[in-house]
């Protein structure tokens, strides 16, 4: 069908003069692409897209992700006009306190937002995990007789998220994988934010994802013409992911600031009311004219006939496919199993590393949950996360269950955030504890987002040994701690490691990081297995009570933990002895049990891990002390660096005797 154009360019005005007047009342905000790049939000929403506004959650929906999301009102401007419950009071309220237009956009806060955008790059990384998500999705659903799954990813992104090295690890192993359904629309207007591109940049960008092994095709991105055909012929493309590079003016309309790096905030602001008229606006701010309504009304009724012949598909699917529809509907609406009682006990009699528990842990999980997935940074015969019998996803084969994603950390952890905003697969991924420092920022916005992702992180402490600092992570722990909304577990023996892994695959509302030792540890016999897994689970228990009154308590995490139980076996009757593998855990629970867990009345406490003691003054207040390691490590035997860092039990019963 032909694009109409006379129609498409009212709209185009339109969605200029609403990021104009939004700018410009908030005082604040990005003009530069969403002026600059209005033709492309004209012909995907207005014409190319499938969506149902209706029905923003629709299965089959094509995914839009705005990876510059500083660019932002395009985004609420199309979403208004193609009818999405975005209501112009939203639009007047842009960045303003509780609106559902925040100055980037932010998952869930409006209908038709994918992913949360803004640091640039994620959102690229973040359309490739949505991409490998929908391969997989289609191998698992898609039948012989229904095809019900057939959507796209696209992705809008602009020099500074193609500047990040995210995307561009991202970008390399999308191309790699062949991942023929992402789209990426790469809006070149030649800007950044302090100067002309060509300060920073010479790249030949077309040439450098060609050598990825992606098609690319170059544009003028103000001839919708042009994008509809380039679009067209992107999607119909198989084999190759697809870069569509987008020559663009930024700040379009704006004569003053168009094409120069001011265009790019709201520099073009004082020049608004001549830009208004200039495009042939009227002098109402927030104007959407009756021609825009009544076309995007129009185009609605085309969307929804689509969907409703789908859903005719769907139902016939569902007929035919009824456990495979259980599955689907469970994964959907979020519910998964009770993965504790699924885990044996592990052999009391054999020590291990907990990294080795965590493998022994997933495999159950993965058969109970076949939407459960893993991957690892190039690290699979490390960090042990790999899915028995569940194959490799390749482009040969979709449907495997282990991604390898190369030495790609922080294209790793954004990919594994698009896979939670999909909201179809369960998704982990792992690498070594130290080098979550590379993930850090897609961490972070798991976070905020309240994205359900597992983050397997091994050789969690100086006990890694003979490599030395580098991969002696002393404080990364602390400092994933230090991010809101994320569980941070370090359990102590196979035990707890079961308990850790059931309680982050079975989280909604937010990221888990596991992080787990390299070396063997003991198992805690002495405390029964039901003790270790529900304390676990709260976060925080007593392993150890006193037999006496109570005037000191031991505190500690991880590999410690068999430390702090010998050292209370020497300290007497009166010492407690407290596993706290996951503060977040713990401090989520009830008042009166941490008080029976940690009661106020003992104010001597000693804390022992293996890594910075900041984070643990909170615990054991002004009174107690903490153990630990405010240095980086040693190249030596992980026992020999454990002994000479002070991990020793001598060392806690000579800190105790300093506080009772």
């Amino acid at each position: 069908m032909s694009l109409n154009l006379s129609a498409l360019e009212i709209a185009c005005r339109d969605a200029r003069g609403l990021a104009l007047d939004a700018v410009s009342a908030a005082k604040s905000g990005h003009l530069g692409l969403p002026l600059g790049a209005t033709e492309i939000g004209a012909v995907l929403f207005g014409h190319a897209l499938q969506y149902n506004p209706s029905q923003p959650r629709w299965l089959n929906r094509d995914r839009f992700i705005l990876s510059a999301g500083h660019g932002s009102m395009f985004l609420y401007a199309w979403l208004h006009l193609a009818g999405f419950d975005l209501p112009l009071e939203q639009i007047k309220n842009f960045r303003q306190l509780h609106s559902h237009t925040p100055g980037h956009p932010e998952f869930r806060e409006a209908p038709g937002v994918e992913a949360t955008t803004g640091p640039l790059g994620q959102g690229v990384a973040n359309a490739v995990g949505f991409a490998i998500s929908a391969k997989m999705a289609m191998a698992k659903f898609n039948t012989a007789e229904h095809r019900i799954l057939d959507y796209h990813i696209v992705c809008l992104a602009g020099d500074g998220c193609l500047q990040e090295g995210i995307a561009s690890e991202a970008c390399s192993l999308a191309g790699h994988l062949g991942l023929d359904n992402l789209i990426l629309i790469y809006d070149s207007n030649d800007v950044t934010l302090d100067a002309h591109a060509s300060m920073t940049q010479s790249e030949n960008t077309a040439l450098r994802f060609e050598a990825y092994g992606w098609d690319v095709q170059q544009i003028d991105g103000h001839n919708m013409q042009q994008i509809l055909e380039a679009y067209e012929k992107a999607k119909a493309a198989t084999g190759k992911p697809q870069l569509i590079i987008a020559k663009t003016i930024i700040g379009k309309g704006i004569p003053e600031v168009a094409g120069t790096n001011k265009a790019h905030g709201e520099a073009g602001v004082k020049f608004a009311e001549a830009a208004r008229r200039g495009l042939g606006l009227p002098e109402e701010k927030f104007f959407v004219s009756p021609e825009s309504r009544a076309y995007f009304a129009q185009h609605r009724k085309k969307l929804e006939e689509t969907y409703n012949l789908w859903c005719q598909k769907f139902e016939s699917w569902k007929n035919a496919n009824p456990e495979l529809s259980a599955l689907l509907e469970r994964a959907l609406s979020g519910q998964v199993a009770d993965f504790l009682p699924l885990i044996p006990e592990f052999d009391p009699t054999v020590n291990i590393a907990t990294r080795k528990a965590g493998s022994d842990v997933l495999q159950p999980i993965a058969k109970a949950d076949p939407l459960v997935i893993s991957g690892s940074a190039d690290l699979h015969g490390s960090t042990l996360n790999y899915i028995q019998g569940g194959g490799n996803f390749t482009r040969e084969n979709p449907s495997g269950r282990n991604i390898y994603f190369g030495i790609r950390e922080h294209a790793m952890c954004g990919i594994l955030n698009g896979f939670a905003y999909d909201g179809i697969f369960r998704a982990s991924g792992a690498t070594f504890l130290t080098f979550s420092d590379y993930g850090r920022p897609s961490i972070r916005v798991a976070a905020l987002s309240k994205l359900p992702v597992v983050y397997i992180f091994t050789h969690d402490s100086v006990g890694v040994g003979e490599d030395g600092p580098t991969h002696q992570p002393v404080e990364t722990i602390a400092s994933l701690r230090a991010i809101p909304n994320l569980d941070v577990f370090r359990p102590a023996d196979p035990e707890e490691t079961a308990a850790a892994f059931a309680a982050a695959f079975q989280r909604n509302d937010g990221p888990t990081a596991i992080c787990l030792t390299r070396q063997v540890v003991p198992i805690l016999n002495q405390i029964p297995a039901s003790v270790r897994r529900q304390g676990t689970i709260r976060g925080g228990y007593t392993a150890k009570k006193e037999k006496g009154p109570l005037a000191l308590i031991l505190i500690a995490t991880g590999s410690e933990l068999h430390l702090a139980l010998q050292a209370a076996e020497q300290l007497g009757d009166s010492v407690r002895v407290v596993s706290l593998p996951c503060f977040e855990r713990f401090l989520r629970q009830s008042e009166s049990y941490r008080e029976g867990v940690l009661p106020s009345s003992c104010t001597a406490r000693v804390s022992i891990e293996a890594g910075i003691t900041d984070c643990w003054y909170r615990f054991v207040g002004n009174r107690g002390t903490a153990l630990g390691i405010d240095r980086f490590g040693l190249s030596a035997p992980g026992s020999t660096v454990m002994r000479e860092l002070g991990m020793t039990v001598e060392k806690i019963v000579e800190a105790a005797k300093h506080v009772f």
